[in-house]
């Protein structure tokens, strides 16, 4: 009888303790820590395959510590591990993304300075076009268009002072595309002229 109760009573110790364990406060505030500074640096714009592993080890994370919960016998190694995990993941996206941000940063930097360049020489151009019957309304529509895509290069270069880099890329391009088509018709109509 004396050794039943002694197994009873240890069996009920053993239980008490493995209950009480409790999930790694401060393994899992770092990994949340690295997952906040990911998402702050714009890992999700800039380093969307590194935001994704993030996501994916935190699922994997927050999938372990809810089975946890509902064990009698409580362990969280593995929810260590995992925490280990998101830290690490969510310190490489943090670092992708500022890499990432300094690449579309000099690209734009880059962009800028030949794009105000063609609409330059494209203006010239302009200026020299042949002005005939009926090319007068053309010829105001090129000024316009060129016109926007001067605004949108001023635009790409508050964005790109802002940090609005992915923004500031996508004006840039904008206006890239306007210049060219405009280029591209007045060419048109020299050549044609010239026949």
């Amino acid at each position: 009888m004396r050794s039943f109760k002694f197994v009873v009573i240890t069996l009920g110790l053993a239980v008490t303790l493995a209950g009480c364990g409790a999930p790694p406060k401060a393994d899992l505030e770092a990994a949340k820590a690295a997952l906040d500074s990911a998402v702050a640096a714009g890992a999700g714009e800039y380093a969307a395959a590194s935001q994704q592993a993030v996501n994916d080890a935190q699922a994997a994370l927050d999938a372990e510590l809810k089975a946890q919960e509902g064990n009698w016998f409580k362990s969280y190694t593995k929810a260590k591990e995992l925490a280990a995990a998101v830290k690490t993941a969510g310190e490489k996206a943090a670092a992708d993304a500022a890499a990432a941000k300094e690449t579309v940063k000099n690209e734009v930097t880059t962009a800028i300075g030949e794009v105000k360049t063609l609409l330059t020489d494209t203006e010239a151009l302009l200026a020299k076009a042949p002005k005939g019957k009926g090319s007068a309304a053309d010829l105001e529509a090129m000024k316009t268009d060129l016109a926007t895509a001067a605004t949108a290069i001023t635009e790409g270069e508050t964005a790109l002072a802002d940090g609005k880099f992915l923004d500031a890329k996508a004006k840039v391009e904008s206006a890239k595309t306007t210049i060219e088509t405009v280029k591209s018709a007045i060419e048109t109509a020299m050549a044609a002229k010239k026949r």
